[in-house]
């Protein structure tokens, strides 16, 4: 992206806004440049605690947040961030540190990008989880909302994928078991869509990275941030996540979804 090149905003639209959360003030004043260059709000935090009262206070699209925060760290922001909110988060980590990744992924984190990097890096990454996160071309009207925390009832609804007892509204990006709302961060059910649209398709972790992260097929990344949003959808959806019925391993591919009756 050039680096004249914004974001194009329509006239009335708000813009996406970003939190960046680092005890580097180095890495706040670039991040903050940048993301201010290709067209974001950006709001700046230097520690943990600062971290999780900004986010209180303004809203963010997506957090970017460091795991090494004085105060409270990245994990915890995390936390504090998923009891009431499935907003983005991207994590800033180490080089070698796959544990600290994990962790990250584990609490809720959608996406994490190595340190030192670049920061075009950084906002191809945030383009693209917000992008796979935020739908803002689907308006429902008033007059067919939903009764709130229920699921419309599926018949000839086709957004609606119900198997089992579980119901997708893809045009909600909403998840229901028994009619009871089961909270999916924005990547989580991107991950679930693409796998129910092609139910009984194996998908390679690498093609699941290219289809819902938007890498480039010759990245290379830990392929287990795919593992941990697997393993975090069946915490949420399966009966006995250790012996799942809907989201299955496919020995020697990946992973796949089947459709139950």
């Amino acid at each position: 992206m050039a680096e004249n090149e914004e974001l194009e905003v329509a006239e009335g639209e708000t813009r996406q806004k970003i939190l960046v959360a680092d005890d580097e003030a180095s890495i706040r004043r670039i991040l903050e440049t940048r993301l201010k260059m290709v067209g974001y709000d950006v709001v700046v935090a230097e520690d943990g605690e600062e971290a999780v009262e900004v986010f209180n206070k303004t809203n963010p699209d997506l957090v970017v947040l460091d795991v090494m925060m004085p105060k409270l760290d990245g994990y915890g922001v995390t936390r504090e961030i998923r009891r009431t909110s499935d907003v983005p988060i991207i994590i800033l980590t180490a080089l070698g540190d796959v544990s600290e990744r994990i962790t990250g992924l584990e609490l809720g984190a959608d996406d994490y990008v190595i340190k030192p990097f670049s920061p075009k890096e950084l906002e191809a990454r945030v383009k693209a989880v917000l992008r796979r996160t935020i739908n803002k071309d689907v308006i429902i009207p008033a007059s067919n909302s939903t009764v709130s925390g229920t699921a419309s009832s599926g018949k000839n609804n086709k957004n609606v994928i119900t198997t089992g007892m579980i119901k997708i509204d893809t045009a909600r990006r909403q998840v229901f078991r028994k009619n009871e709302r089961i909270r999916l961060t924005g990547m989580e059910f991107s991950l679930l869509e693409l796998l129910v649209n092609n139910s009984g398709q194996a998908y390679s972790r690498n093609e699941i990275l290219q289809h819902v992260w938007s890498y480039p097929a010759d990245h290379r990344i830990d392929t287990r941030v795919v593992d941990v949003h697997i393993s975090r959808l069946r915490s949420k959806l399966e009966a006995d996540p250790n012996n799942p019925e809907l989201i299955l391993t496919a020995r020697g591919i990946g992973y796949m979804f089947q459709r139950i009756n």
